[in-house]
């Protein structure tokens, strides 16, 4: 019987062999523009300090699915339009109060936002004013989800959504219950900015390759919902948090928890970044706001914990902190639960992935990369009952 064959892999079958697909350009995009090396983020054109400091969500969403900014009346339109669209099919609302109380909040948001595929309109001729429709109905529901699955697994009542206010505003209503402080809206709206969009990161490329198959939009936000998910890449800051946590129970000495983890090889969430060379520019802005917070809400032993821990990862693996690192302890010291905090990420990047989506639409081509084959060639076959 003749053995099998290894061949040796003819490497110019494969001119681009890079693990995780790191530095492989995939799509052109005027969505999102990152330099690592300065620190820089742009979104369509706008720096994230100018956005940061001038935009509302809104807006923002507004310039990823337009490539340009509103004047008042189309955002006065985008406003209402969002307002119009927060309430959830009741099929919907009736998963939210019957799945399990115990359910991971991104899967009851996966699940759901799946489901809301079923209520939306029949297509019109125009397929760009359907995809933007289908882009504002996900996006002011999101927040409604997120805020009736908190409620209903603690057994409170579910709060309908308003018809009017910012979607940070309405999301902390409907959350807590009670109107939200001129502050806390205006940190939760620049903490939405922040995550809105960055490139070509795994959700993003997750929705534009489920696009590229002519997919619907509710797929593919499904679909980087899914991505999102994962420890790696959004559930990060809810990871950060449980490291906080675990410092505060073990009253522990945060350089000295850190030195430890480091010794046993353990992973310190929220550092180092594939594309940031130096610190992430979102990361810089939710500092200096995680400090005021903090100090205001009696929290400052978590934001003096971060600095020690920021601190000690840059003398001891000269690396930097990511977005995760501060956002965490934001949504803490604003009373967030730690477990919610990647579905506030999906309730923000869903504006960059339907912006996506609508962009890979326009010019769209099937995303089929290739695999190396590394396994063995020409086995003899073996009868089952000889194996």
């Amino acid at each position: 019987m003749a053995e099998s064959t290894n061949t040796e892999i003819d490497l110019s079958q494969y001119p681009h062999i890079n693990k995780g697909l790191a530095g492989i350009v995939a799509f052109s995009s005027t969505k999102s523009f990152i330099d690592g090396e300065k620190g820089e983020l742009i979104y369509a054109g706008y720096d994230i300090d100018t956005l940061a400091e001038n935009a509302s969500f809104e807006e923002v969403c507004f310039l990823l699915w337009n490539d340009r900014l509103p004047n008042q009346e189309e955002l006065d339109g985008l406003n209402t339009k969002l307002q119009n669209n927060r309430e959830l099919p009741e099929p919907v609302l009736n998963y939210i109060k019957s799945t399990s109380k115990n359910a991971e909040p991104m899967a009851v948001l996966r699940t759901a936002v799946s489901m809301l595929g079923d209520f939306h309109e029949v297509q019109t001729d125009d397929d760009k004013e359907f995809r933007l429709n289908q882009a504002i109905s996900i996006t002011a529901k999101i927040p409604t989800v997120i805020a009736a699955f908190d409620r209903a697994r603690n057994g409170k009542n579910i709060v309908a959504p308003l018809d009017e206010k910012s979607t940070a505003y309405n999301f902390l209503y409907m959350l807590n219950d009670e109107e939200p402080g001129e502050k806390a809206e205006q940190t939760m709206n620049l903490c939405l900015i922040l995550h809105a969009e960055h490139g070509m990161n795994a959700s993003t490329f997750t929705n534009r390759a489920i696009c590229s198959t002519e997919s619907d939009m509710y797929s593919s936000v499904t679909g980087a919902i899914g991505a999102l998910k994962g420890p790696l890449h959004g559930g990060a800051n809810q990871q950060v948090m449980n490291m906080l946590m675990d410092i505060e129970e073990k009253d522990a000495d945060p350089v000295e928890y850190v030195h430890g983890r480091l010794e046993r090889k353990e992973k310190i969430m929220g550092f180092g970044h594939r594309v940031y060379k130096t610190m992430d520019p979102r990361a810089r802005i939710l500092r200096g706001m995680s400090k005021e917070l903090s100090e205001e809400t009696g929290h400052e032993n978590l934001y003096e914990w971060s600095e020690a821990i920021l601190k000690t990862m840059k003398d001891e693996k000269d690396i930097d902190p990511n977005v995760d690192f501060f956002s965490a302890t934001v949504y803490y010291s604003m009373g967030i639960k730690p477990d919610l905090y990647t579905c506030i990420f999906a309730m923000s990047r869903v504006s960059g992935w339907t912006g996506h989506y609508i962009e890979q639409a326009e010019n769209n081509r099937l995303v089929r990369p290739r695999a190396m084959y590394v396994g063995e060639k020409n086995k003899d076959w073996v009868p089952v009952e000889n194996r």
